[in-house]
């Protein structure tokens, strides 16, 4: 996109953390914000602050695990905007415990809001973007669905992963359609995902990527995306060093496990 004001940016989980930076980053860019969150609250606190620095918002207050809850986003955005042109798909919730201990139903759980929502929302909002020829999805994936450093969050990591493999499909079948496509993978980041994190079995040791990784704060990465968006990039990771561990792995996987293995915590 040349730029992006007066286009219109639907952003799932954008009460907090990186879908609210997301939100203030398309915001101070010009772009119209559909705020959508489980959190009502929430949501409606941050089209405050977006108003207050000129933003035209619309919050919507949804469960993105109900069937039907993207037609519904769908149709509120176009009444009030009449169009859409950015989707950014950034819903993601978090479990902990070893794999022997984590339920199929917590596993179930895991898969309708971190990988389903993006399955619906595909289904609602991809006709709408193919039929005007021009948009650009935005899936919010993780370090965790790029390599594996942990054992304690595996449902999280899968769906991650599995957004991965989706993106990269869509950026193949629309960038020839005029729609772009943008994976954004976060390292640590400052947000409260982990702020009521189920545990079972009593949890696990939380791993993390690396100490390499330096901890940042979600702003960045709200402009990441921004910029992202305008140059139509598709690979998006927080912390340009993964490539390095990216490489690593795929050298000599036998070899990237054991080291894994290694740094297992007390």
């Amino acid at each position: 996109m040349e730029t992006l004001r007066d286009k219109v940016a639907v952003i799932t989980g954008a009460a907090s953390g990186i879908g609210r930076a997301i939100a203030g980053a398309l915001t101070d860019r010009g772009a119209h914000i559909v705020a959508v969150d489980v959190d009502d609250d929430g949501v409606r606190a941050l089209a405050d602050d977006l108003s207050s620095r000129g933003g035209a918002v619309l919050p919507q207050r949804a469960d993105v695990s109900e069937s039907a809850a993207f037609e519904g986003i769908r149709d509120a955005a176009l009444q009030r905007f009449g169009r859409i042109d950015i989707v950014v798909n950034n819903v993601g919730v978090l479990t902990n415990g070893l794999p022997e201990d984590i339920p199929v139903s917590e596993w179930q759980r895991i898969l309708d809001i971190n990988l389903m929502s993006v399955v619906r929302s595909n289904a609602a909002f991809l006709p709408l973007l193919l039929d005007q020829g021009s948009g650009h999805l935005v899936n919010t994936a993780s370090f965790a669905g790029l390599f594996t450093y942990s054992y304690d969050r595996l449902p999280y990591a899968a769906t991650k992963a599995a957004i991965v493999q989706i993106s990269e499909g869509l950026a193949i079948y629309l960038r020839p359609k005029n729609i772009g496509v943008t994976l954004l993978c976060p390292g640590p980041v400052l947000t409260n995902i982990a702020a009521a994190v189920p545990k079972f079995g009593g949890g696990a040791p939380l791993r993390i990527p690396g100490e390499q990784f330096e901890l940042l704060d979600p702003a960045a990465v709200g402009e990441l995306v921004a910029d992202a968006i305008l140059r139509n990039r598709f690979f998006v990771p927080t912390h340009p060093q993964v490539v390095d561990e990216l490489r690593c792995r795929v050298e000599d996987w036998d070899a990237y496990i054991d080291y894994q293995i290694s740094r297992e915590p007390c």
